[in-house]
């Protein structure tokens, strides 16, 4: 429960952060992402400002033996970029630049009441959904036969 808790609260303040910083308004986002026309950098400085807490936090994560609410850290073993990771980063990329938001935002957009954060947040549940459901769909075809 301490733990349910603690992640609320968490949750809670990178919200209204973000709500503060105005980066849940889509415009600002697409206009950080235009640097060509009328460039905002607010978000360079936002994203930096996230910098310093996360550097702290890794830096307080290695003198830990395990994390406060948790049995253990769960930290991902393998750093090399694969496919499937590239092909990620590509579309939360352009899902970005096409909608101006991301997930954090948009949730956050949710409370604000904005449509458009509402219409997002239910693509996101859908593509969720078809990514859980396409790899069993997949593993279920028969493997293709090598042209040899």
């Amino acid at each position: 429960m301490r733990s349910v808790l603690t992640a609320l609260l968490v949750g809670a303040v990178f919200g209204a952060g973000l709500v503060l910083s105005d980066m849940v308004n889509p415009a600002r986002v697409q206009a950080f992402l235009d640097v060509t026309g009328q460039w905002d950098p607010t978000l360079m400085f936002v994203m930096g400002a996230a910098l310093l807490p996360s550097a702290l936090a890794y830096l307080v994560r290695r003198k830990l033996t395990r994390p406060v609410l948790a049995d253990r850290f769960v930290v991902p073993e393998n750093a090399a970029p694969d496919r499937r990771l590239l092909t990620g980063a590509a579309l939360f990329g352009i899902g970005w630049g096409i909608a101006g938001f991301c997930p954090g935002p948009a949730l956050a957009g949710l409370v604000l009441g904005a449509w458009q954060a509402w219409l997002f947040v239910a693509a996101m549940l859908v593509g969720m959904i078809a990514h859980r459901l396409l790899p069993a769909l997949s593993e279920s075809q028969p493997a293709p036969r090598s042209a040899n």
